[in-house]
């Protein structure tokens, strides 16, 4: 029966529009198995996990300033920002943690440099951190792996850690950073690390090199939620990565407009309730939040760019994108309704379980408002991170 998603409503562009919301997420199809049988608890569960996720990603080595440029570049601020990582702030052999500007439940943590002296036990070290903790951990460097980070390697892969990779920081200096590569994995093989991947990674830049390939393989070695999880927190540093991250909420809108249309065994009859507006407020925030869409985040990424604030934020011409009110999210869902009204009856009850039908008109509104309104800020991201890059380009 979801299959015909597709065919919902005239107020897409195209039947590809709608398909568009459903394709690539497969948690979707755990969504709709709980909405197929009456388990709204699980869909409001998940709606729960995909807006408020804790992530903890440990990033391991020396600290030096471009070990602290690339934690701060994770979170998208500079080093003057408020909160921003400081190699001098924190002693060599101390944890540190820094929450996200944005999104608290995002922690990144400065873990200390492995022991370079011999001989070296990687259970101690990993207990002194608490390795096993964090989703995520980057093993740092700037030259070829010593024998300890190589030990280090090899007992994440006895345990099945998935999630462990192996970054060489680059500058603007490195002359050859590929022959450094080389040499790494070279290392990493002699040590009997196979297949082994060293992810070339400029620290102030990380749209550059390897990083983005370093993301389509946490896509793949996460669990899907946490997936999404880190890819909303992230900032939007390539048009691909707003892509991405535009897909990646298809889910929650689609868990959203689930709720909206089985929230009450007697559904309301108008989409715009308290309950509807509230929940398209919370994750109509979270998608201005994870675009850079806000203030803030605005004025940070112009700073990092040498820019002038106000000509990033006059790019914004979605109301949402510069501030999420529950006005402005009444007025859409209200005209969603009213684009819905022509909607078959054959058509809902081909698009909801047989339990909601009679609710079918009030997701297909939700999801409606969500897909148009989540477009519309992803077009300003997507303007924004073109301007501030050109503009950046042509005073270089």
């Amino acid at each position: 029966m979801y299959s015909e998603y597709s065919s919902l409503s005239h107020s897409f562009s195209s039947p590809a529009a709608m398909a568009d919301v459903l394709k690539g997420v497969n948690l979707l199809e755990t969504l709709k198995n709980s909405m197929e049988r009456n388990r709204l608890s699980e869909v409001k569960d998940a709606v729960e996990d995909l807006l408020i996720s804790s992530l903890n990603l440990a990033v391991v080595g020396e600290r030096s300033e471009e070990k602290m440029a690339f934690i701060n570049s994770l979170h998208g601020v500079s080093a003057a920002d408020e909160g921003a990582a400081c190699s001098s702030s924190v002693p060599t052999e101390d944890l540190s943690c820094y929450p996200n500007p944005v999104h608290p439940d995002f922690r990144l943590w400065d873990l200390p440099p492995v022991p370079i002296g011999l001989p070296f036990e990687p259970d101690v070290y990993m207990n002194a951190v608490k390795f096993l903790r964090y989703n995520v951990v980057f093993l740092m460097v700037t030259q070829t792996p010593p024998p300890s980070v190589v030990a280090l390697v090899l007992r994440a892969r006895l345990l099945q850690l998935q999630t462990v990779y192996l970054i060489l920081l680059v500058s603007d200096k490195d002359q050859n950073p590929d022959s450094k590569r080389r040499a790494s994995v070279d290392a990493l093989r002699s040590h009997g690390v196979t297949q082994s991947k060293v992810y070339l990674v400029s620290p102030s830049a990380l749209e550059t090199l390897d990083f983005p390939a370093l993301l389509e393989d946490l896509a793949k070695d996460l669990p899907e939620i946490r997936w999404c999880a880190l890819l909303m927190a992230l900032p939007t540093l390539t048009a691909a990565l707003v892509i991405q991250k535009k897909e990646a909420f298809g889910a929650l809108v689609w868990a959203a407009a689930s709720l909206s249309g089985g929230v009450s065994a007697v559904p309301v009859p108008f989409v715009a309730s308290a309950v509807d507006s509230s929940m398209a407020v919370r994750v109509l925030c979270k998608v201005q939040a994870s675009l850079c869409l806000d203030d803030a985040s605005v004025e940070r990424l112009a700073r990092r760019r040498g820019l002038e604030p106000a000509r990033l934020k006059a790019l914004r011409a979605c109301p949402l994108s510069t501030e999420v009110t529950k006005a402005e999210v009444k007025r859409r869902l209200a005209l969603a309704e009213k684009d819905c009204s022509t909607l078959s009856s054959r058509l809902v009850q081909m698009a909801v379980p047989r339990h909601a039908r009679s609710a079918g008109r009030s997701f297909a509104a939700m999801l409606n408002a969500l897909k148009t309104a989540i477009d519309d800020m992803a077009a300003d991201a997507e303007k924004i991170l073109a301007s501030a890059f050109a503009e950046t380009s042509q005073n270089a």
